[in-house]
């Protein structure tokens, strides 16, 4: 392990350990990581697989939640991130996914106490202590807000890719 590194490993369109994925006593966190779009050479979108989707993912979540709670150290992100992955596997943290699955609301939402002794420190700690998820109290109505709104987006950015594509498709049709 690396300080200031979070392994990451890769899950299946299931939520299961992907195939490609990473193992090992560092796993700190999974994400997606099959069959992930993209953006690619020369302007274009690739689906791709692999670990380092994941990673790009999981670093997406940690830039949200520093963006919602600027306060908060990198220590405290990552306890944040593992403290609401949904456990998979062995019980608590294990070799293949880590302290569980990535859950972006959650990590966003849920009532996390912070973690004991927390300093003002940036590098972040190789085994942060997760919580008990299950012991976590329901979103407030605040986080039901929330949670509409990311899903919204999220959809938003889909129709966007697909009428991008569409017209790039029509584009190149038109071109020949």
């Amino acid at each position: 392990m690396y300080d200031g590194v979070i392994a990451v490993g890769a899950t299946d369109r299931r939520g299961n350990l992907a195939k490609v994925s990473v193992t090992g006593k560092a796993m700190m966190i999974s994400a997606p990581g099959e069959n992930i779009s993209s953006t690619g050479r020369g302007g274009r979108y690739r689906v791709g697989t692999g670990t380092s989707d994941s990673a790009a993912i999981v670093s997406g979540a940690a830039a949200l939640i520093r963006s919602k709670y600027p306060e908060m150290s990198a220590k405290e992100v990552i306890h944040r991130l593992t403290a609401t992955a949904v456990d998979k596997g062995a019980p608590g943290r294990d070799p293949e996914y880590g302290y569980g699955v990535l859950d972006l609301v959650a990590a966003l939402t849920a009532d996390v106490p912070p973690l004991a002794g927390a300093s003002a420190s940036t590098g972040p700690s190789p085994r942060p202590t997760a919580v008990d998820v299950t012991a976590l109290p329901e979103p407030k109505e605040a986080g039901s807000k929330a949670t509409i709104v990311l899903v919204t987006v999220g959809v938003l950015v889909v129709i966007g890719i697909v009428i991008t594509l569409l017209v790039l498709r029509s584009r190149r049709r038109n071109s020949t």
